[in-house]
């Protein structure tokens, strides 16, 4: 039996690819971020409309199916007001909050035998998912959710996410965990690379380039460990942030990883020392774009941009952003093994 699909807010292609992977027919992907258009269509042969999801028709997706295959709507929202950097904030002011509710439009007009969305754990904290898993059983859909660590599946990431599958054919969940006794590590994912200084690229490996690192910067990285975390360096390091109560809390910041576990969960900023635990574990920067693709786990040949238009910034963004492509193959995976039991 096979799966047609359509992927809302699908980025540069990261759940779209893990789901081909797995065997489902992705025949396209909307997102605004007119940036992710090359890397989702070349890398997957599927149709990029630069559109917000609050302006599609039903026609407009429906249309993308083919007669007699099971329909996959699949809908990852940005997470951003779900995040817990948010709580505590009146985040229905952010403009990003209703797509969920414009998701379940599309969901109430076309009525998918399947359905699935991934987000950050919190997602579940807010009164726009209740109604979301509450619409969606009035729909006559069995829902499955539950947090999933992905490093349980392979990824070399501590990343936990928030994941939903929804069938009108059956009872559905996600199939069982690959790897719950025996993570990758970062020294098994990254390893292998050639060694670089920062705001060096390797010239074989355009994506293998790290940021440049200010002088201060630079002496806070060769006075941290892996492991460790600011308050390992002289006083004279520490930034006026981390003096300051409010920001004690955040140790993870100006971080190194280690060699023996998983990365942290990747940001629309890992590519940067000072924005979470992103220093390299023994070299003297932060992971350079490649380091960060491998952690999300996007295959060795997945491009972002032309040779000739390689925006560090922009590609470290649609990287950090994107549902790692292990986690769309799982997803995938579980969905046909759905299907072939009902």
């Amino acid at each position: 039996m096979m799966i047609d699909a359509v992927d809302l807010f699908c980025g540069a292609g990261g759940l779209t690819a893990g789901l081909i992977q797995a065997g489902v027919r992705v025949h396209a992907g909307y997102d605004i971020d007119q940036a992710c258009q090359y890397a989702y269509e070349v890398n997957n042969q599927a149709k990029f409309i630069a559109q917000d999801i609050e302006t599609l028709t039903t026609e407009d997706v429906a249309a993308w199916y083919q007669p007699g295959n099971i329909r996959l709507l699949a809908g990852c929202a940005p997470c951003q007001p779900f995040s817990s950097y948010t709580q505590g904030r009146d985040t229905r002011q952010d403009k990003k909050w209703p797509l969920l509710y414009a998701f379940m439009r599309l969901i109430r007009g076309i009525q998918p035998e399947l359905v699935t969305m991934e987000n950050v754990p919190d997602v579940t904290k807010h009164q726009v998912y209740r109604d979301f898993v509450q619409s969606l059983e009035e729909l006559g859909y069995s829902v499955w959710a539950d947090r999933v660590s992905c490093v349980d599946y392979g990824l070399p990431q501590q990343r936990k996410r928030h994941v939903l599958l929804a069938s009108k054919l059956g009872p559905i969940s996600l199939i069982p965990k690959t790897h719950d006794t025996n993570p990758v590590t970062v020294e098994q994912a990254i390893g292998h690379l050639p060694a670089l200084a920062a705001g060096e690229w390797d010239k074989n490996d355009p994506l293998h380039r790290a940021a440049k690192l200010t002088d201060l910067n630079m002496k806070r990285i060769i006075n941290s460990r892996p492991g460790g975390t600011w308050r390992d360096w002289p006083e004279e390091l520490r930034a006026k942030c981390h003096r300051k109560t409010t920001g004690k809390t955040y140790s993870s910041v100006y971080g190194r990883m280690q060699w023996d576990e998983p990365s942290p969960t990747m940001t629309t900023l890992c590519y940067g020392f000072g924005n979470g635990r992103f220093g390299h574990p023994v070299q003297h920067r932060a992971i350079s774009l490649r380091e960060a693709a491998i952690f999300q786990s996007f295959p060795a040949n997945y491009k972002f941009a032309p040779p000739e238009k390689m925006n560090f910034k922009a590609i470290g963004r649609m990287i950090g952003n994107a549902v790692p492509v292990l986690l769309g193959d799982i997803i995938g995976k579980s969905l046909f093994k759905h299907i072939n039991k009902v």
